[in-house]
């Protein structure tokens, strides 16, 4: 279990700088395998399932979790495939909410 799991996603305002540089290599290197940073804007990880139903049964539990926090990634279903993109839309860029999200969806 990772020490962002622990964290709560908490708003962030318009002047929220994105996270980048060496805060963002250090944040990356608490996630678990998989986890890309794209442009340093966004992060993106690539899910594989058996089935349809399984990979939709995992985007319900990812909606719960971003319900629960508050932060909202993007999510691209298809059979047996789900990919998830983490930013703040608010920042355009990386917050630490992302890696929030990123920590608590590589424990489901």
């Amino acid at each position: 279990m990772s020490g962002l799991s622990q964290e709560r996603c908490i708003p962030c305002s318009l002047g929220t700088p994105p996270i980048v540089g060496e805060e963002l290599k250090t944040l990356k290197s608490e996630l678990s395998e998989g986890w890309e940073v794209i442009e340093e804007t966004k992060l993106e990880k690539h899910y594989k399932f058996k089935d349809f139903k399984s990979a939709l049964e995992f985007v319900d539990k990812v909606g719960a979790i971003a319900e629960e926090q508050g932060h909202h990634p993007d999510i691209e279903l298809g059979w047996g495939r789900v990919v998830v993109y983490l930013m703040t839309h608010k920042i355009h860029g990386l917050s630490r909410n992302d890696f929030i999200m990123a920590s608590l969806i590589d424990e489901l």
